[in-house]
């Protein structure tokens, strides 16, 4: 479990998280909601150590954050766009993440079969399609088999049947046992995908539970609708 407890970021003075509290529970998928500006990106930034908070705490399992960045090797983290040397190839970009962080890697050859990227290894990233990259993105977030994933717009520039075998593989991990996050402007993927939100309103936390039980109080018939009422 990830807890988040009074947890406080400023740039400035903008205060962009204001003493804000979550859980986020193993074996279930949290969405994170918020229109642009509510402090989703600031909180994943800190969840994964890329940005330092100014007070509060943020507990994973049982370790406490404090400077100490070796739990990230537990993470899974899937940007909405990756930022790797163009003239990589696929295969070379999975040779360096797995060189840098010097860990086992059991689900490569498994991940580039599943997304039916064989064909594409060999090629540099400069002449794949943006779905073909995104898959990339995908195998190296999932290769470690981490214990906690965070995929962030993970289907973006997917198409149906690739966006598919990503979302029957966030689910497979879940019922694996693992803690993911995920955010989307998609609510229909959210929806599907999600067992609880998240959803952030100027730096605090204005809801937090099931996904039917945002749905039913706000007496809308899914969820985009749910989420428009709202932010309205």
């Amino acid at each position: 479990m990830i807890k988040v407890s009074g947890l406080q970021k400023r740039f400035g003075r903008l205060e962009v998280l204001k003493a804000l509290d979550a859980e986020i529970q193993e074996n279930k998928i949290t969405a994170i909601v918020g229109h642009n500006g509510s402090g989703k990106t600031t909180l994943i930034k800190c969840l994964l150590g890329l940005d330092n908070y100014d007070g509060g705490e943020i507990t994973i399992g049982d370790f406490e954050l404090n400077g100490d960045w070796s739990y990230r090797s537990q993470i899974g983290y899937m940007p909405q766009i990756a930022r790797f040397p163009e003239n990589l190839t696929a295969s070379e970009v999975i040779t360096m993440i797995s060189d840098l962080r010097a860990g086992s890697v059991t689900q490569a050859e498994h991940l580039i079969s599943y997304f039916r990227l064989s064909d594409e290894m060999e090629k540099p990233l400069k002449t794949l399609s943006g779905g073909t990259r995104q898959k990339v993105n995908a195998i190296v977030a999932l290769m470690f088999d981490p214990d906690i994933l965070i995929l962030d717009e993970a289907t973006a520039g997917l198409d149906p049947i690739s966006s598919s075998l990503l979302k029957d593989k966030i689910l497979a991990e879940k019922d694996a046992g693992k803690t993911i996050i995920i955010t989307s402007h998609i609510m229909s993927e959210i929806q599907e995908l999600a067992d609880t939100i998240l959803y952030l309103l100027d730096g605090k936390i204005f809801f937090d539970g099931p996904v039917d039980e945002l749905i039913k109080q706000t007496g809308e018939k899914n969820l985009e609708r749910a989420i428009a009422k709202m932010m309205s």
